[in-house]
């Protein structure tokens, strides 16, 4: 650990260096001496236990548009790509494209999906987006960009299923159409004869 000086010659804060397990050059700082040493216990624990993240200036949206194209294009049908491109570009993006992929949290998803809610898109449309979001952070955490899957701390809303009412001949269908119910006439079988 050392200190760093602002111009005046101030201690502003404390920075420490360490060797990933890729080989490269790593630094952890905090404002208060205290908070650099137990981030920088925190980052060289999680290097000896592999947990390395790249994704530290990626924003999620640069993260989304290579996702899309690297992981998801040759992947699943067209059909599937160009919805969760659509899902992506007109949900996502706008509303969280400007975070750190590093420094979302499950917290930013949680309000996300609110806010979606409360916009008024369906729940199904929430939990899909949802599963989107999951199966890119997914791909995030296999190519080294985060350390761990915010999207599996979320809560997803419940997709409350309607009550099926079978319709009967003495309830007709909810309508303003009158409706006929027509039925077959039932004629009896011959009676077998056995002997």
């Amino acid at each position: 650990m050392f200190p760093c000086k602002n111009k005046v010659g101030k201690i502003s804060s404390c920075r420490g260096a360490y060797v990933g397990p890729d080989g490269k050059r790593r630094y952890v700082s905090g404002k208060p001496k205290v908070d650099a040493r137990r981030n920088f216990r925190k980052a060289r624990g999680d290097a000896e236990r592999g947990l390395v993240s790249d994704g530290g200036n990626v924003r999620l949206s640069e993260y989304l548009t290579r996702w899309l194209n690297d992981s998801v294009k040759g992947s699943v049908k067209l059909i599937t790509h160009q919805s969760y491109e659509m899902l992506v570009n007109k949900h996502v993006v706008p509303a969280l494209g400007n975070i750190r992929l590093s420094k979302l949290t499950p917290a930013h998803l949680q309000g996300f999906h609110r806010s979606k809610l409360d916009e008024g898109l369906s729940r199904h449309t929430v939990q899909y987006l949802h599963v989107v979001l999951h199966r890119a952070f997914k791909q995030a955490l296999r190519w080294g960009l985060v350390t761990r899957n915010v999207a599996e701390a979320v809560d997803l809303p419940k997709v409350h299923k309607k009550e099926v009412t079978p319709l009967s001949p003495c309830r007709p269908a909810p309508s303003s159409k009158p409706h006929v119910v027509t039925g077959s006439k039932t004629r009896r079988l011959p009676r077998s004869k056995s002997s």
